[in-house]
């Protein structure tokens, strides 16, 4: 037979797939990495993003929960069901579909909407927003960043400190208790050291800080907008406040960071970027905090010697106040290296 050939390199196609446990239903999607928060144990972990056929999500998901996560469905308000906990309970809400992190219940409140909505999301890592124009309005539309799972809306008519309200729907969350003691073993730490984009980038790929936000501290002016900070004239610093776990990354290690992505030798600028916003400071939110940041200014100073001075505020932590969303892990959103850090050269 003519085609002998074929039918053997087709055979051989066959049973490569068979050992490989390839489903030969269409293409199937290259798996990659990605970084998700886990709230439990308070870490950045590496794992794969999720995908699953549509009968492999039917045959986990009720239909209510398949329409609404996977079909971009909308659940009637005041009618959706999840386990809620009782008055009092620790936990976080997760994903339905993967078990992925997603909201604090402590960040919940009433908006009277008729879905539940929440001020926060458990980490920028575990959540992903994409505009939403069907039905004529423009929206922006949650995922998990996991799954792609279809969670709901967030909107920016929530309450401070974010302004957020991430409108969700019940039928995609499923309720899980937590260990508070885990996450109280967090601490604090904010440092200002010129443009928050850049600092921001560089303290998240740091092994041990598990949570970032990019703001304002050390002025007078309540809740001050980024242009109101622009002008120079509130005395407030832009500033990275993180959440990290001293059993993983020590402060001290923190520190070295700092000094080591800006120059703190330049009184109220870095690079291009002049005013007392810009300025470098470390604001202290212990007496152990403060005692490490003077020992370890004491020590950078030794390290370059006495040509140049270090201008370092090491102050009082006050008010932080969180910026508006787009400066959120800015570099990252935007798809781009960090570009806005001076690391100060070797003397």
């Amino acid at each position: 037979m003519k085609n002998n050939g074929s039918f053997c390199f087709l055979g051989v196609i066959f049973l490569f797939s068979l050992l490989m446990g390839c489903r030969m239903e269409g293409p199937v999607k290259k798996m990659s990495g990605i970084k998700i928060f886990n709230a439990s144990t308070g870490q950045i972990e590496e794992t794969t993003k999720i995908y699953k056929t549509e009968a492999e999500w039917k045959s986990i998901l009720t239909p209510e929960q398949y329409r609404i996560t996977r079909l971009k469905g909308t659940e009637k308000p005041f009618s959706g069901k999840c386990s809620i906990p009782k008055a009092g309970k620790q936990g976080l809400f997760r994903c339905v579909c993967c078990g992925t992190d997603l909201f604090l219940i402590e960040n919940e409140f009433e908006s009277g909407t008729g879905w539940p909505s929440f001020w926060d999301q458990v980490s920028e890592l575990n959540i992903s927003e994409k505009a939403d124009n069907a039905f004529g309005m423009q929206r922006t539309e949650v995922q998990c960043a996991r799954c792609e799972a279809h969670l709901g809306h967030v909107f920016n008519d929530g309450p401070a400190p974010t302004g957020k309200r991430y409108c969700i729907n019940l039928a995609a969350l499923k309720f899980v208790e937590i260990d508070k003691s885990k996450k109280e073993k967090l601490e604090k730490a904010v440092f200002a050291a010129g443009c928050f984009w850049g600092v921001e980038a560089v303290f998240t790929g740091i092994k041990g800080v598990v949570k970032s936000s990019v703001g304002f501290t050390g002025g007078a002016l309540k809740n001050p907008s980024y242009e109101d900070v622009c002008t120079g004239n509130t005395g407030h610093a832009e500033a990275v406040e993180l959440e990290f776990d001293p059993a993983v990354v020590s402060y001290e290690k923190l520190l070295d960071v700092f000094w080591s992505i800006h120059d703190p030798t330049t009184l109220d600028r870095q690079g291009p970027d002049v005013g007392s916003q810009y300025r470098s400071a470390i604001f202290y939110n212990s007496p152990g905090q403060e005692k490490t940041a003077l020992l370890s200014r004491k020590k950078f100073q030794d390290s370059i010697g006495p040509k140049k001075k270090i201008v370092t505020e090491v102050v009082p932590a006050g008010a932080f106040y969180r910026a508006e969303e787009y400066h959120q892990r800015y570099f990252q959103k935007q798809g781009i290296q960090p570009a806005c850090h001076i690391p100060l050269r070797k003397r």
